[in-house]
């Protein structure tokens, strides 16, 4: 039977976060909107993301139940038994050193609460666990940094995120079939190769159909603006032709890029709108600046 509703498939489960900055309150997130019941621990300093950008700190912790505690304290450690005792899933996004030293490695922790599972959000696995980074330094170990141009997103923290969330639902799964917490580790840095695989495959190397190739796949000036288009498949690339005046040949070749160019060029946007709603086209129109 379908529903409009959206699915909750972790309703009554239980998340506690000790997660700072972007990727873990940004599976958070995720995980509440699967119905899971969410709450963090911040240090008292707070989260340092609710200083430099308050209202992405409130839209990632919107329906969170969030505390604070000094987990170095006598106090906070009590706070933190509390609320481990009650939830089904730990997420962490701290060192495995700093997890040591407040009691959270695996061992102590699996041994003090043996059905509560870990999510360990780490910036790469094994031994450079220890090694700072971030997003940025994880996406260009992938070469995803070009020039001296900054990504355009953190895709690194939000692709861990992702998995995050779902290396949580894993654990819920093998625990149900266990009967005992499991922990599962998400590298940030495995999250930045996910995201660049199809670069490692070529399939966005210039040449390629989805690299700049096919005429039909690409970026275009426009009047006023520009045009995002996506005619790939030989039935859109066909219908682009058609509204172009031009006749049907390979999108691969030098003639046809720029033929094509040349009529963007000539259209505004607003008329590039209407034809892609009239034929059926994937494009996009942006402005200069976007």
């Amino acid at each position: 039977m379908s529903s409009s509703a959206p699915a909750k498939p972790l309703r009554g489960t239980r998340i506690l976060s000790l997660a700072l900055n972007l990727p873990g309150p940004a599976a958070l997130m995720r995980l509440h909107a699967l119905g899971a019941r969410c709450a963090k621990l911040e240090p008292p300093a707070g989260d340092p993301m609710q200083a430099y950008r308050p209202q992405a700190y409130a839209a990632l912790h919107t329906g969170v139940r969030v505390l604070q505690a000094d987990l170095k304290s006598e106090a906070g450690r009590k706070v933190l038994q509390r609320e481990l005792a009650r939830s089904d899933v730990l997420l962490t996004s701290f060192r495995p050193s700093a997890l040591k030293r407040l009691g959270l490695d695996w061992p102590a922790l699996h041994r003090q609460y043996p059905a509560l599972c870990q999510v360990a959000i780490v910036g790469a696995p094994g031994a450079a666990a220890e090694i700072p980074g971030h997003d940025l330094t994880y996406m260009a170990e992938q070469g995803l940094v070009q020039g001296l141009n900054l990504p355009p997103t953190l895709y690194a923290d939000m692709g861990g995120a992702l998995l995050a969330s779902e290396a949580v639902q894993q654990a819920l799964m093998l625990r149900a079939q266990s009967g005992t917490g499991v922990r599962r580790e998400v590298a940030l840095s495995h999250a930045a190769a996910w995201l660049g695989l199809p670069r490692h495959w070529g399939l966005v190397s210039p040449t390629s159909a989805v690299g700049g190739g096919h005429a039909g796949y690409r970026v275009y000036a426009c009047k006023h603006g520009r045009v995002a288009v996506a005619a790939l498949e030989p039935h859109f690339a066909q219908a682009l032709c058609a509204a172009a005046g031009l006749k049907p040949a390979s999108m691969m070749t030098p003639a046809m890029h720029q033929a094509l160019e040349t009529w963007f060029a000539q259209q505004t946007r607003r008329s590039l709108d209407v034809l892609a709603q009239r034929l059926d086209l994937p494009l996009h129109t942006l402005s200069k600046k976007d």
